[in-house]
């Protein structure tokens, strides 16, 4: 029993000493330091059959090297304009490890650094970028699992399975380290990354089995520099780990292509070799986030960390108070320089609308784009979101939205709308189906189309057969009398369904590609748009088989708004289930502010008769449950 208390102990200590860690090098921690057990480097020659001659590397022993016990090895790969010294030369890489293991961080390990140009005159000379030079950097895959392993494991004394065997690399060492790790887990448990080059495979080919992956590597390491102009290699390598769930550490901070980077990744990235990996911290190992895809060019702020997590900077140096309100607001902290600093807690996937607030005024950030809605213009913020490849642009045939303003006579004045038609519409003689598809309370009709990515969605639909090729209509439901239970009743429901019918479908049917029939027709909304729906849909199940209605309801305290609507669905029970094809009615899960709402609702319906589907996706009452509504009604529509 005491043994095995001790074994716990000591297994606790060291999965502690793995992970507990500074997130950046200190400054000067290359520098040797006096009074320290050291290791030693020297170069060797090996044979290569691959290259057919003898080849240099470098080889660092650890201080207290014995031959007499068993080390991991770790492979350390150069860039494109480098060789085996140039480590050495531009990191001093011997120090940086003695000083780990002075202070007990270092696993004790054979550290290798080779030539990774696998030709005969490997020297970084004459014209680096030349055809031979670049493809023998594909050749030393071959030169360093045929020749290279097996010398190091025949001359020195290593533990030879893959879990004692990691690869990383810079630059052009980062895209063979990547290839070569990933491409060959049976050799390679720990791989890293440092700024990867276009080299670096596409993600599907660097890692087709995602998978297999999880199950054979012990940590994935991807670091690249905020101002690099290769980070895009990186960063679509995470993101299909991401995607895909497979643990790593996606390390962002400042600099740009160089030493200062790679020499932090080599000092990271060794900490973590050869000890247990505690896989549900991996997301907290980075200095820096990624900036929005919502922020305005070339603005960095703000980031979202690997966790999602959101860091805001602002400056305001006279302000007194500045806040970012997220649904929750956050107080922000102000530094010496006058930019206001905070880090939120983990915000849930897809869009948000955020707001800043200095000194009490609510304001949109500068450093976003801006979104109508919440009733003005606003900013906003896109998290990431493993299960959001149905709304990601892709390579696939792509639709267009239209902005389209037509002369309503009904209110006597000009209206616009969003239209998107399905790719191939104009050489198309066919007449499409049509959905009129309506926004929320405090958006218009450009809410759909940006925030809601409706495009996108339709287009990667259509290009997997998942939904009928269609037009989609996306108009402006805001009538005189304003939103919300005091703003909005009868009259502005009439309003909506004289446009509709006598101005809105008339024009859309006479200049666009559409079919005027009930069973090509589908009326849907979110919230305000629902209740739309509600109203004049029922109303007029002979012009729309297809109702859609999200994170909506009849409000259960508006007797007044609502009995005539439950009225006329019981006197009218036969033909609503008679015309409409499909009911769909969904919610964003009990946090939907429309929640309680809609189950008092389809109680009713139930009692009177009135047939139609229900479907919850959590998310409340936001853009990402809308999304997916849209995206599984698209699918069951026209069918």
């Amino acid at each position: 029993m005491k043994n095995l208390i001790l074994t716990f102990l000591i297994l606790c200590s060291f999965m502690s000493l793995a992970q507990k860690m500074e997130k950046e090098m200190p400054k000067g921690y290359e520098q040797e330091k006096m009074g320290i057990a050291k290791g030693k480097i020297d170069t060797v020659l090996y044979d290569s059959k691959t290259v057919g001659n003898k080849r240099k590397t470098l080889v660092y022993t650890p201080p207290g090297f014995d031959k007499k016990k068993k080390y991991p090895v770790f492979y350390l790969l150069h860039g494109i304009g480098g060789d085996h010294l140039e480590w050495f030369k531009g990191a001093s890489p011997q120090n940086i490890l003695d000083n780990l293991y002075a202070e007990g961080k270092l696993q004790p390990m054979i550290v290798v650094m080779p030539n990774g140009r696998a030709m005969k005159d490997d020297r970084s000379v004459g014209n680096i970028f030349d055809k031979d030079k670049v493809e023998a950097f594909a050749t030393f895959e071959k030169d360093l699992l045929n020749d290279l392993i097996p010398f190091i494991d025949k001359k020195y004394p290593t533990l030879t399975d893959k879990d004692n065997r990691a690869i990383a690399g810079l630059s052009m060492g980062g895209g063979q380290s990547l290839n070569f790790g990933l491409g060959n887990l049976d050799k390679f448990s720990w791989v890293g990354g440092f700024s990867s080059a276009p080299n670096t495979k596409v993600p599907k080919d660097l890692m087709p089995n995602p998978e297999e992956a999880k199950n054979k590597l012990r940590l994935l390491f991807i670091s690249c520099g905020d101002a690099d102009g290769l980070i895009t290699f990186s960063k679509r390598t995470h993101d299909y780990m991401f995607e895909n769930d497979v643990p790593h550490i996606y390390y962002l901070e400042a600099g740009g292509h160089d030493f200062k980077v790679w020499k932090n990744g080599l000092y990271m990235f060794s900490q973590f070799l050869f000890k247990p990996v505690d896989t549900t911290s991996l997301e907290q190992y980075t200095v820096l986030g990624t900036p929005a895809t919502t922020n305005i060019r070339n603005v960095k702020y703000p980031q979202i960390l690997p966790d999602n997590r959101v860091v805001f900077k602002v400056k305001a140096p006279n302000a007194q108070k500045v806040q970012i309100d997220l649904g929750k607001k956050y107080d922000m902290e102000k530094d010496t320089s006058g930019f206001w600093n905070v880090t939120t807690e983990v915000i849930s996937r897809g869009f948000h609308y955020y707001s800043l607030i200095i000194d009490g005024v609510a304001l949109a950030d500068p450093a976003s784009e801006t979104f109508y809605g919440m009733g003005r213009q606003a900013s906003g913020i896109e998290i990431p979101y493993k299960e959001g490849g149905f709304y990601a642009l892709k390579d696939v045939p792509h639709g267009d939205i239209r902005i389209k303003k037509y002369y309503s006579k009904v209110t006597n004045s000009w209206r616009e709308a969003y239209i998107y038609t399905p790719p191939g519409y104009d050489n198309s003689t066919e007449k499409y189906p049509a959905v009129y598809l309506l926004h929320g309370g405090g958006e218009d009709q450009r809410g759909w189309a940006t925030q809601g990515k409706t495009d996108l969605i339709l287009d990667n639909l259509i290009a997997e057969k998942k939904a009928k090729p269609m037009v989609i209509v996306m108009m402006d439901g805001n009538f005189q009398g304003g939103g919300g239970p005091a703003g909005f009743g009868l009259q502005q429901l009439n309003q909506f369904e004289n446009e509709l019918k006598n101005a809105l479908i008339p024009f859309v049917e006479a200049n666009y590609k559409v079919s005027n029939e009930a069973k090509n027709r589908a009326l849907a909304g979110l919230s305000m748009g629902g209740l739309q729906t509600l109203h004049a849909g029922v109303r007029n199940s002979d012009l729309f088989n297809y109702l859609g209605v999200f994170s909506s309801g009849w409000w259960a305290n508006n007797a007044k708004l609502s009995d005539p609507q439950y009225e006329f669905m019981k006197t009218n029970k036969e033909k609503i289930n008679a015309n409409i094809k499909e009911f769909w009615i969904s919610q964003g899960g009990k946090e939907d502010i429309a929640h309680a709402n809609c189950q008092i609702m389809m109680k009713k319906m139930d009692e009177m008769g009135i047939k139609y589907q229900y479907s919850e996706y959590a998310g409340g009452h936001t853009w990402p449950v809308w999304r997916h509504d849209i995206y599984e009604f698209a699918q069951l529509i026209f069918k």
